[in-house]
């Protein structure tokens, strides 16, 4: 029954729908290498089931999110915050955790935003962890010779139980942050005003520690996708500059990163028999409104537009209409016993 119920989300969230301007035509082989890597196994309840294994009462779990920079995406994107800010909330009501976003200054408006939309405040750490407040915020440094000492003071701090990555971008070749279509966003040719800052150590510093890492993203730029790099590199135009090199121990490719985590958030409702841990249709527009209105863009135009990745906000709104439809469904069948 959880690969039944895990089947149904995950296809759901793979559906590609992108226009000629993008890479397109990339998304079924990127996620079938990933699903050949684990097993065969549906990745969101994958994902899921290794939370509810990793994670307890009072635990730590770090999110990762963040993408886009000056002067097109000077505060991120639309995709990536509401994502991370759904899943930060299943795991806070659903198993008790304590999540924690990490991300760039520039980032900190839409993640706050996305995250109260939801009505999961962001405390300092302290409240949030002895006070069960609701979330908390780690913020990157501006200099990347600083960020090997803040992430290793992050884990002694906090001490994690597992670590998420949602649309958060790793480097590439030559240690490089690269967009989708390849551009760097580091060093000499950077094509941004503000270069972006690679916390992939973070990932990196988990796996050695023996630490649960999820990896979710769409186009391979996204940390976690190393564990599938020869397929990135093939599949994706200036794929072998793009991909990153950081892997994480589950990996789920799809159409846009907030599905991959409301996905993982509905096979968390369904394994939890919670189907309340699913946000609604009607949330999930506040959502996206108070992420664009905070400044995550939507990143096909660069725009306040009530878009995600170029799909209207109606869609992300049924997509979650699905998703909930499916955990019911499944949850029913479970609890009735009828078979048709």
């Amino acid at each position: 029954m959880p690969d039944l119920t895990g089947e149904a989300l995950d296809r759901l969230v793979t559906i590609e729908a992108k226009n000629r301007g993008m890479p397109h035509g990339i998304l079924q082989p990127l996620y079938d290498a990933a699903r050949t890597l684990h097993g065969g196994r549906p990745i969101s309840m994958l994902a899921a089931e290794g939370l509810k294994d990793a994670v307890g009462e009072g635990d730590v779990v770090l999110i990762l999110t963040g993408a886009g920079y000056e002067p097109t995406l000077p505060e991120g994107e639309s995709d990536g915050p509401p994502g991370a800010a759904a899943l930060a909330r299943a795991l806070y009501w659903g198993l008790g955790a304590v999540p924690v976003y990490v991300c760039e200054e520039c980032h900190v408006r839409p993640v706050i935003a996305s995250s109260h939309a939801l009505a999961l405040m962001v405390k300092d750490f302290k409240n949030a962890k002895d006070r069960r407040l609701g979330a908390a915020l780690a913020t990157a440094p501006t200099d990347q010779s600083k960020v090997d000492a803040w992430e290793a003071g992050l884990f002694k701090q906090m001490q994690p139980k597992a670590v998420i990555s949602a649309e958060r971008l790793g480097p590439g070749k030559g240690g490089i942050i690269h967009n989708a279509t390849g551009h760097p966003l580091q060093g000499p040719e950077n094509t941004v005003d503000v270069e972006a800052i690679d916390i992939g150590g973070i990932i990196d510093k988990a796996r050695a520690a023996g630490i649960l890492t999820i990896g979710i993203g769409d186009h391979g730029n996204e940390l976690g996708f190393g564990v599938i790099r020869d397929t990135v590199v093939k599949t994706m135009p200036r794929g072998e500059f793009s991909c990153t090199t950081v892997g994480t121990d589950i990996l789920f490719p799809c159409m846009m990163s907030n599905w991959g985590c409301y996905a993982i958030e509905a096979a968390l409702a369904w394994l939890l028999k919670r189907p309340d841990l699913m946000h609604s249709p009607e949330d999930e527009e506040r959502l996206l409104r108070a992420c664009l209105d905070a400044g995550g863009l939507e990143a096909m135009y660069c725009s306040t537009g009530f878009m995600v990745d170029g799909l209207e906000g109606e869609t992300s709104m049924a997509c979650v209409q699905i998703l909930r439809n499916i955990v019911r469904k499944n949850l029913e069948g479970a609890s009735t016993g009828l078979t048709h």
